[in-house]
């Protein structure tokens, strides 16, 4: 018996029917304006850990977002299983607009950036003033990052009793930044690790620095054991036991206003700056930045033409601002060992 021929309308031909019916494709993304926020506090092997209404979720990111990833500090809203119980995953349907963004490439040939944390208000940069010894470059090279990235910087120079911090303090005097000085007493003793909390009361704050310095010691200082109930299985990914950070992870900072976080990043060794706008870094610098209303076009303001040599000599700013701005600006073009 024939089952095709020339007339696509015969009787014998079957049709299966589906379940689930016709539909057809689409392009429109469903809203889900009945979406959960959230507040991403892990990202692990794609399974991202959020904190959604007082619970912990482990969430995945839909597919319609394309290859936009979450990442630590993210605002996102969450559909499916937000009980949190285990075994249990939800789904990252939007990520919200970033309020500040902390970026770095590998190096400076890198052009692919990666985003390490977003919505942070305040960079800590953590270094030690001995064993090992401070890098001057690499705490200039965060700088810039916190600047372009609109984090305002804090320096939190620690191990003080064995190096006194003086000589690294005079070079970064000119450019204000907050800054604490804590030793290994102190930590111990607790009275630094209440100065840090002043400090970082009422923000959200990223810790950056390089292995050895004691960064994660000093987070662990600053969020004790019973404040991490609230991040529930998350402690895993930092590694108990071990004395290093494998996945950047927000905790809430105990004894702090609401919304008050800390968030631990991995030692770096380098921090390039291949996505750094050189132009954006003068923003940091309001009393430098009217002064380059006279200066020429795309002046890297380190050449002869630059109109902010006549601002400063005018008295409208220190000199040492001016030098510490083209130091800033001359760090994307050297190597943190140079």
């Amino acid at each position: 018996m024939r089952r095709y021929g020339k007339n696509p309308d015969e009787d014998d031909i079957r049709v299966r029917p589906s379940r689930r019916g016709s539909r057809p494709r689409t392009h429109t993304r469903p809203k889900h304006e009945d979406a959960a926020e959230g507040m991403v506090l892990t990202v692990d092997r794609g399974r991202i850990t959020c904190l959604v209404e007082g619970r912990t979720v482990t969430a995945m990111k839909a597919r319609e977002l394309g290859r936009k990833a979450a990442v630590v500090g993210d605002r996102v809203a969450l559909v499916g299983d937000l009980s949190g119980q285990k075994d249990t995953l939800a789904r990252i349907v939007r990520i919200e607009e970033r309020a500040s963004v902390l970026r770095r490439t590998a190096d400076d040939d890198d052009p692919y950036e990666r985003v390490v944390v977003a919505n942070a208000d305040r960079l800590a940069i953590v270094t030690a003033l001995a064993d090992p010894e401070p890098r001057p470059r690499m705490i200039d090279r965060c700088l810039v990052a916190a600047y372009d990235g609109g984090l305002e910087p804090v320096l939190v120079l620690t191990k003080s009793d064995l190096a006194s911090p003086d000589s690294l303090l005079d070079t970064y005097r000119a450019l204000g930044v907050p800054y604490v000085v804590t030793s290994r007493e102190e930590l111990e003793d607790g009275s630094a690790v209440e100065r840090v909390r002043e400090l970082l009361d009422g923000h959200v704050t990223a810790f950056v620095g390089h292995s050895g310095v004691g960064k994660t010691t000093l987070v662990n200082a600053l969020v004790p054991e019973e404040q991490r109930r609230v991040t529930g299985h998350v402690n895993a990914v930092t590694g108990r036991g071990r004395h290093t950070t494998v996945s950047a992870l927000a905790l809430p900072l105990a004894d702090a206003a609401p919304g008050s976080w800390v968030i631990d990043t991995p030692g770096v060794r380098s921090f390039g700056l291949h996505h750094v706008d050189p132009s954006r870094v003068i923003h940091a610098f309001p009393d430098l930045e009217p002064g380059t209303e006279e200066c020429p076009r795309g002046c890297s303001h380190d050449e002869p033409e630059c109109a902010l040599d006549q601002w400063v000599a005018d008295g409208h700013a220190d000199p040492a601002r001016l030098n510490s701005l083209r130091r800033l600006l001359a760090t994307r073009e050297r190597r943190e060992g140079d």
